[in-house]
């Protein structure tokens, strides 16, 4: 918004053209979603405790979560304003990437919204059904998918981190790989969601990592020097980035351990099903695997603690699925387990951008 309001304006005054860059509007935009959330979050956190909006925890889990029964919950609702609130102010409106990675967010916001809702309504820890909550996500997934598919310059190939001369054409498959890749990142980060500010600092990472992977993309010349996907217009989803790397920051203020609120599904359905249409969008699919590493970890230990339960008729691989538990269950402080997990997504991080020049 602001971008076609004074960058117009540049003629007349000469300061205006800084609105021109967007690596000046990333940043402007990361600032004031901080900005907004920190601004926001005391009177959120009393309204969800004046309407009693808590947390309910599941009675199987580790005994210390106990205490964090009716803490105020649903913050993603706060993460979503700023990022949605910021991007709309600093990204141009006029870049169809843009209300695309906008309406992917609200819409796995909602998601995770009606899933907290029955959580919170029914006092139980079983909010939406697993086949409900899948389809949705698949459908939104799937419309996401075709749009991409069918824009003018869709480029079906793969770009595959370290390996260059290696680009698969998936064709049509692509659609289905695009849904795979953002209702599985969506998931992921919501198994992730499961300790104070887990979640919210390897998405803060995987947010910064996409955003110079962004610009990058959207740059021609630079993309041509890195050999990376060159995606027209695909620059401006730095913004959206910068947005949720502020966002996030802001509301690890409240989510750092005690947690004063925590981000409910309707946060963490809504990054992660951004994070991964980011990647779809900048042709980086298989990036999200790295720098999303923790993500990772944390879906296939309840994949494989659920498939290695069944097949062994009660045996378990891990003390507690998701893989965090099972650290808390061995006798780490919740604390060590969150920070520990920060640093991992962090080196992996410095990995995902070390693919730009190891090729």
């Amino acid at each position: 918004m602001l971008y076609h309001l004074f960058y117009p304006l540049h003629t007349s005054f000469i300061g205006f053209n800084v609105f021109r860059y967007i690596t000046f509007r990333s940043i402007s935009a990361a600032v004031t979603a901080f900005v907004i959330v920190l601004i926001l979050g005391p009177w959120f956190i009393r309204t969800m405790r004046r309407l009693q909006i808590g947390q309910v925890v599941r009675d199987d889990g580790p005994a210390t979560h106990l205490a964090k029964q009716g803490v105020p919950t649903m913050g993603g609702l706060l993460i979503l304003a700023a990022i949605l609130g910021s991007s709309l102010l600093w990204a141009r409106l006029d870049n169809v990437y843009v209300w695309l990675i906008l309406a992917v967010t609200a819409f796995f916001g909602m998601i995770g919204a009606l899933d907290d809702y029955r959580k919170v309504s029914r006092k139980s820890s079983a909010g939406l059904s697993a086949g409900c909550k899948l389809f949705m996500q698949f459908a939104g997934a799937a419309a996401i998918g075709l749009f991409i598919y069918l824009y003018p310059g869709f480029d079906g190939h793969l770009s595959v981190p370290f390996l260059k001369n290696i680009r698969p054409d998936l064709g049509w498959f692509y659609i289905v790989f695009a849904m795979i890749v953002i209702v599985g990142a969506s998931n992921a980060v919501n198994l992730t969601d499961g300790l104070d500010g887990l979640a919210t600092g390897p998405t803060v990472v995987s947010a910064a990592v996409y955003l110079v992977f962004s610009y990058i993309a959207g740059h021609l010349y630079i993309a041509q020097y890195l050999q990376v996907p060159y995606v027209a217009g695909s620059g401006e989803l730095s913004v959206f980035c910068g947005a949720m790397v502020g966002g996030c920051l802001g509301f690890l203020w409240f989510n750092a351990y005690p947690a004063q609120v925590f981000m409910g599904d309707v946060g963490s359905l809504s990054l992660g099903g951004a994070l991964g249409a980011v990647a779809i969008i900048i042709k980086q699919e298989m990036l999200l695997a790295i720098v999303g590493g923790v993500f990772v970890m944390e879906a296939l230990s309840v994949i494989l603690q659920v498939g290695y339960f069944k097949m062994t008729k009660g045996k378990r691989i891990f003390l507690m699925a998701p893989f965090h538990h099972h650290f808390e269950k061995k006798g780490w402080h919740e604390t060590k387990v969150v920070v520990r997990f920060w640093i991992v997504s962090i080196i992996l991080g410095f990995l995902a951008i070390a693919t730009l020049k190891l090729r």
